[in-house]
């Protein structure tokens, strides 16, 4: 997601490790950024389990020119993907898919009907809960 719009999904039936996550990368993050973003620079979000900081992956990035927000360890978890996430299942609270097929169908739907504008909010509320985290010295707020 980018506060252009939501990218590409990607359903895995395996574990993520480095090579996986390259591959992810590769078929779906590039693709949903050139769609997003066009010829512009962007920022890529990332947390820092071991896929996404492992050496391979940090030459993955390099290599394809994509830059990474510095992440500290043990922050709290303010990727506003995790906002994303919430408001789909929100969405998908009254659907009653019957088997794993139509689950992943009705991910897809709701994820494709999730306005730009939306996730330009979730971006833009950014700094808010940054601040917010920062003046309660990394204890709960009301974002987290």
């Amino acid at each position: 997601m980018s506060s252009a719009g939501v990218g590409s999904l990607c359903f895995l039936k395996t574990k993520v490790t480095a090579p996986v996550y390259q591959e992810i990368l590769d078929h779906f993050m590039l693709p949903s950024a050139d769609l997003l973003f066009k010829d512009a620079d962007f920022i890529f979000q990332q947390d820092l389990s071991l896929a996404h900081t492992a050496k391979s992956t940090k030459s993955w990035l390099n290599d394809h020119g994509v830059g990474v927000l510095d992440w500290p360890a043990n922050s709290p978890d303010l990727n506003p993907i995790e906002n994303l996430w919430g408001i789909v299942k929100k969405k998908m609270r009254n659907k009653r898919p019957k088997n794993a097929d139509e689950l992943k169908a009705t991910v897809k739907e709701t994820w494709a009907s999730i306005p730009p504008q939306q996730c330009h909010r979730l971006i833009t509320s950014m700094p808010r809960q940054i601040e917010a985290v920062i003046k309660a010295k990394g204890a709960p707020t009301k974002y987290i």
